[in-house]
């Protein structure tokens, strides 16, 4: 929840102050940076040193107010070509020491303005690495910033903070996704048709797609099971979005791996279908959000380089082959920081997912395969 002004506060000295309070009562001062005013969400921090554009426009991050561990942020400036989907949804930025200058061939216009255009309250030259610090020994919390009218003495501050509604019970696909379906056209000649379920889906996932010669329907995250299918899919992808997977109609997932369609989900869709398969799901302390998470894939003993951003895990055994209403399925990709579930398996139909960005824009590249891996599925079963 943001409420700003258009005053520009980006990295001017003058700039004006601001306050981060955290739910716990542990507050940090600095200026205001982006627009003025107040926003509220759920602090969470991104190890990412490159990728802050597509970082603010990725609609997983919708109501969470973002950390950058990265001390300098806005040298590129902004471009046209890099947003993930039609807007900045962060609820608020976290920078340690923004650019005064950006510089690069691409950019269009300075970080600072772009906040400021969009109504995105921030806030700059806090010690960032304290704050990070304070939230992986903590957890994820509430959080707050405010500048100027809305500065007040802190105890009204914090009881604002406390007062903002939780993470954990939050339905946001809907609020994040399209509302009309829409079409992705192949690139080449067309081989297969998607249909992909938009839950706060990024950009480049479709173009992933694309790339191998799939028609892709982005349908609404309130698709039915009819409108699935009335676009005759071969195959059927679980986008990535924000929100607590406990909140979500399976309905759509069910039905899809009952009439043994292919299916691959990422992130969100990953929490979909492990909670569809009969597994719980369950709130990390601080999650895993950045673009360096090393994650094995356990088929190959392959180790990924890997970009993520989830709050939320699916709680399924490592050591077994799991029975499920839709045959056998297994844990595929584990977090090799601290064993998180990052990937499922069925062994006795055409599904699987991952918990985090095989199309990593901006990078890594090292789980594009799984776009393959996908394709492979739909030629199987069409054969």
């Amino acid at each position: 929840m943001t409420t700003s002004n258009p005053g520009y506060a980006s990295t001017r000295q003058g700039a004006s102050p601001a306050v981060l309070v955290l739910e716990d009562g542990r507050t940090f001062r600095g200026r205001a940076y982006g627009a003025v005013g107040e926003t509220f969400g759920e602090a969470v921090f991104n190890t990412g040193m490159t990728g802050y554009q597509e970082t603010l426009t990725d609609p997983s991050y919708h109501r969470q107010v973002v950390v950058m561990t990265a001390p300098h942020i806005g040298n590129t400036g902004v471009n046209d070509e890099d947003a993930e989907s039609r807007r900045i949804w962060v609820a608020g930025y976290v920078v340690r020491d923004p650019a005064r200058v950006p510089s690069n061939w691409r950019s269009r216009r300075s970080l600072g303005d772009e906040l400021v255009a969009q109504g995105v309250v921030g806030i700059s030259g806090i010690d960032t690495r304290a704050l990070t610090r304070h939230l992986r020994e903590r957890g994820a919390m509430r959080v707050g910033i405010f500048s100027g009218e809305a500065l007040a003495d802190e105890a009204t501050l914090l009881a604002r903070v406390q007062e903002a509604p939780q993470m954990k019970g939050a339905n946001l696909s809907a609020q994040v996704a399209t509302t009309e379906a829409y079409v992705v056209p192949a690139i080449g000649t067309k081989r297969f048709t998607v249909a992909a379920i938009d839950l706060g889906i990024k950009g480049m996932t479709p173009h992933r797609l694309a790339e191998r010669g799939i028609e892709v329907h982005v349908l609404p995250a309130t698709a039915t099971v009819e409108d699935v299918y009335a676009v005759n899919p071969d195959g059927v992808f679980l986008s990535n979005g924000p929100g607590d997977p406990a909140t979500a109609d399976l309905t759509v997932v069910k039905a899809v791996l009952e009439r043994r369609t292919p299916l691959f989900g990422i992130c969100f869709g990953n929490q979909l279908l492990g909670r569809s398969l009969g597994f719980g799901t369950y709130k990390l302390k601080y999650g895993h959000r950045g673009i360096n998470q090393p994650v094995q894939d356990r088929a190959t003993g392959k180790v990924e380089i890997t970009a993520h951003n989830h709050g939320f895990a699916v709680d399924a055994p490592l050591d077994k082959v799991s029975k499920t209403p839709y045959g056998r399925a297994e844990v595929s990709h584990v977090c090799l920081n601290d064993n998180v579930v990052e990937g499922l398996k069925l062994l006795d139909q055409p599904a699987f997912s991952v918990q985090y960005h095989p199309e990593a824009a901006a990078g890594p590249h090292d789980a594009a395969y799984l776009f393959d891996r996908f394709v492979s599925l739909m030629e199987g079963q069409r054969a």
